[in-house]
């Protein structure tokens, strides 16, 4: 016990605890500030982002010319945007050659459009069964209200539209199309039938063998030549069709990606309580897969925007091809195309950003959801 009680321990005093470093000061030095040479560099991309934005904005500001004014336009040259060329040339920017006296018919098209495409997004509408008839009845009527002919309103032929509501009608309508085909394809490709499989393979490789302005040159000139005079359908819907198949193609294969990141115990599980092939499908398979194949698909959305473009080549004059028109015709406003191709791409920036605000929003969800 004497022994014991002579032990001399050493006492440690309390430490302080560990510091954790969070926040915009602990992510600015460890991303930015981490060493010499990264703080050089961080200073240097700084001070030429300064430098590039105090003169964009000199130039697209300060000495920017804001009112329709060709000739004090031209006197800005070379110092300042003429922004004026928005104002003198926007409506048709927006909606193409359609008939001037009747622009709210597109206007109320693209409300229609936009409406239902932003209540698909909504979870509380994805309940019940009223989505599919709301997207018939929704579309229908943008395409009678677009194409008239019908309650009093004149007939405008598709070769007149054009513009933001053609651009929007074609991704909506394509993608809406696009979806289906490219899930039935890729579950086409994982059948265990030799003829369907070899079917869906060969279409997946052939439209993905060749650009999509082959395919839009195909839909527009080659296939009437195949077909009896008089008997070719509308260039839209040819168009519409190219596009569709041409998206399918690529989707098809988004969506077997997503199918084969399962594991065979789901369907195991499946077959194990008495679900039937296509009940496997819809209440097991697809959700999953889908669920995550959503940044795939929704990047293929916005490109599928992007690429609409395209169809000036045909003869559709949509968002790009209307501002083109509209400079074509007037040499006055010719050389501030620049200030014009900026507006544009504000509105696609503005489009496809929205969608990809989305997109991290349903992942967020679906990374919740698979949490509980």
């Amino acid at each position: 016990m004497n022994d014991a009680a002579a032990i001399d321990y050493a006492v440690i005093h309390p430490r302080a605890a560990p510091h954790i470093r969070t926040g915009r000061t602990a992510w600015l030095r460890a991303n930015l500030f981490s060493g010499v040479f990264s703080s050089i560099a961080t200073l240097l991309v700084a001070a030429a982002a300064l430098w590039l934005g105090w003169h964009a904005f000199d130039w697209g500001v300060l000495h920017a010319v804001w009112k329709a004014d060709a000739d004090t336009c031209q006197a800005a040259r070379g110092i300042g945007a003429c922004w004026g060329v928005v104002a003198e040339k926007g409506r048709f920017i927006i909606m193409g050659r359609y008939p001037h006296a009747e622009h709210w018919r597109p206007l109320l098209a693209m409300a229609i459009l936009l409406t239902l495409v932003v209540g698909s997004c909504m979870p509380r509408c994805w309940k019940g069964a009223l989505l599919v008839p709301a997207w018939v009845l929704g579309l229908a009527s943008c395409f009678m209200l677009m194409a008239g002919g019908v309650l009093g309103l004149q007939k405008v032929p598709t070769d007149q539209w054009g513009g933001l509501p053609l651009t929007l009608m074609l991704t909506v309508l394509s993608m809406a199309l696009a979806f289906p085909l490219a899930v039935l394809v890729a579950l086409g490709r994982r059948s265990n039938m030799p003829a369907i499989r070899s079917l869906c393979t060969l279409y997946v490789e052939l439209i993905r063998g060749v650009p999509l302005i082959s395919v839009l040159f195909m839909a527009s000139f080659m296939f009437p030549l195949f077909l009896p005079p008089g008997k070719s359908p509308d260039v839209l819907v040819r168009i519409v069709a190219g596009i569709t198949l041409f998206t399918a193609a690529y989707m098809a294969e988004i969506v077997r990606g997503g199918l084969q990141s399962l594991g065979k115990g789901q369907v195991e599980a499946a077959a194990s309580v008495g679900l039937g092939y296509w009940q496997t499908q819809r209440k097991v398979v697809l959700p999953q897969a889908l669920g995550a194949s959503v940044p795939s698909i929704m990047n293929t959305f916005i490109s599928l925007l992007k690429d609409t473009s395209l169809v000036t080549i045909v003869s559709m004059y949509e968002l790009t091809g209307a501002l083109s028109l509209a400079l074509a015709s007037d040499p006055n406003w010719r050389p501030f195309k620049i200030e014009g191709y900026l507006f544009i791409a504000a509105i696609y920036f503005a489009l496809c950003f929205s969608m990809s605000r989305y997109s991290l929003s349903l992942e967020r969800r679906l990374a919740r959801s698979k949490q509980h």
